[in-house]
């Protein structure tokens, strides 16, 4: 009897040994999961955070005299379309269509075939305003850059979006002789703002969905938004929460913005334009769901499975005057757009490069 129970009572003893060494195996494979994520984490970071070359440091070098002359002609597109035409918006039909007519005079002033492409909506119809620069060894493969010239209802949109406007039409007087490799297609869209944002009655989305369907190589295209805004003040610039822990608060960069299915275009856009050594670059690419990201004509093109970026000086998160009236063309920085123009101009003729 005492036996007996002497061995019930060992046998109802706790497995304490077996307990100890379960629990070391618990937390090995906790170890193991938790290094497993900050793993991918850091691969997550050196790949869509961490983008290749480094960022301009210091002060800018001083403006040559063709820096100069871009800054001018910059100013003087950024103007005519603000004064002449400040509400380029449906809600003022006449003007909206005034300024596609000047636009597309703009881009046959210098001599290249300018194309119009209906952009039917919901209040009005419009159109996109395009010419190429046709490719020599692969022309069947097509670089877009693209930049909306419709603004926020009662906005002049100077940097909102003259001034990627006065960027493409930039590099169209720049590019009209060139030889690349690919096709280069520079188009001015409609519809990009309120009321069309998001929904086929944008000028990009048509032309995305077009492309689609014909069964265009697009190896890349390139949304100019916003890019004439700078403030050299520290604190002037936000992000959308954390990545204010990851970049610097000083307004004086141009960002270059892409999805994950775009970290490979984004990454090289970013080292092209940094190599060019004309203004600080930072860029990200990221998922389209974090604010401000799809928010330009670039998502037209992420909807039907093309690579795109989005250039921009990150406008609400930097410029105080986004869509107000008070974005007006005295408040850009002409001379740092010049130098963000030779930079896009690089990543222009680096894509359209077939090597």
């Amino acid at each position: 009897m005492t036996d007996t129970t002497t061995a019930a009572s060992h046998t109802s003893q706790p497995p304490r040994r077996r307990f100890r060494l379960a629990s070391r195996r618990a937390c090995l494979r906790l170890l193991v999961v938790f290094a497993a994520l900050a793993l991918l984490a850091l691969l997550a970071y050196a790949r869509q955070l961490n983008m290749p070359g480094r960022p301009m440091t210091g002060p800018l070098p001083t403006l040559t005299s063709a820096q100069h002359a871009t800054a001018e002609r910059l100013r003087d597109d950024v103007i005519s379309l603000c004064d002449a035409f400040p509400h380029r918006s449906v809600f003022d039909p006449v003007t909206y269509n005034a300024s596609a007519d000047f636009l597309r005079a703009q881009l046959a002033d210098t001599g290249l075939d300018v194309h119009t492409e209906p952009v039917p909506g919901p209040i009005q119809d419009s159109r996109n305003i395009s010419v190429e620069i046709r490719g020599t060894t692969a022309p069947e493969q097509v670089i877009i850059v693209g930049a909306h010239y419709d603004t926020e209802e009662n906005t002049p949109g100077a940097d909102d979006n003259a001034s990627g406007v006065a960027a493409v039409l930039e590099l169209a007087r720049r590019l009209k002789d060139a030889t690349p490799d690919r096709t280069i297609r520079l188009i001015l869209f409609a519809n990009e703002e309120a009321l069309h944002f998001g929904t086929p009655a944008m000028g990009s989305f048509l032309h995305a969905r077009d492309a689609k369907a014909r069964g265009e190589d697009v190896r890349a295209m390139i949304s100019v938004e916003m890019i004439g805004y700078f403030d050299d003040t520290p604190g002037s610039q936000q992000y959308p929460k954390p990545l204010s822990l990851l970049y610097p608060d000083t307004g004086d960069f141009i960002a270059v913005v892409g999805n994950l299915s775009s970290t490979t275009l984004t990454r090289r856009a970013a080292r092209v334009m940094r190599d060019a050594n004309t203004v600080p670059v930072y860029g990200a690419a990221l998922p389209a769901s974090v604010p401000g990201i799809a928010w330009s004509d670039h998502s037209s093109f992420w909807r039907h499975d093309y690579p795109a970026i989005m250039l921009t000086d990150t406008s609400f998160f930097r410029n105080p005057h986004y869509h107000t009236p008070r974005d007006t063309p005295d408040t850009l920085d002409y001379d740092r757009m010049a130098r963000v123009l030779d930079a896009v101009e690089a990543l222009v003729r680096d894509l359209a490069s077939n090597d």
